[in-house]
């Protein structure tokens, strides 16, 4: 059963986190299971060569793994997650694709997927949570 009743409820609920407000990421689909949130590819997310911050693109990862952990079991906190950088973007919007691999009792393992709207494989995001 999903914590929130609709995509609009889980919206409101993430405008808590400012961080990821101010980056201008986006809920765009939300299942039991999954979710896909996306982030305009800005000057300000850019570095000094021009690419998409590192940051910026585990903000995305992070936030695609809360919006997906928390919709399951509410409040799940990360306990451990890692990153690996594939390619640069040469694309207008990031997606992250977060997927549930595992749902244990008191951890849960999430695959996230980052693409931009090119198709390119940006980078992958592992995250375990911890349900509190």
């Amino acid at each position: 059963m999903s914590t929130f009743a609709t995509l609009e409820e889980a919206r409101a609920y993430f405008t808590g986190d400012r961080f990821a407000m101010n980056c201008g990421i986006t809920i765009d689909e939300l299942d039991e299971d999954k979710c896909l949130c996306s982030m305009p590819v800005t000057a300000e997310i850019k570095n000094a060569a021009g690419g998409v911050m590192g940051g910026a693109l585990f903000t995305l990862a992070d936030f695609a793994f809360a919006v997906a952990s928390n919709n399951v079991h509410h409040t799940t906190v990360a306990q451990q997650v890692s990153i690996n950088f594939l390619s640069g973007t040469r694309g207008s919007r990031l997606f992250a694709r977060a997927a549930c691999k595992k749902d244990g009792k008191t951890t849960c393992v999430y695959n996230i997927d980052i693409t931009d709207d090119l198709g390119r494989d940006i980078a992958q995001f592992i995250g375990t949570g911890y349900k509190l």
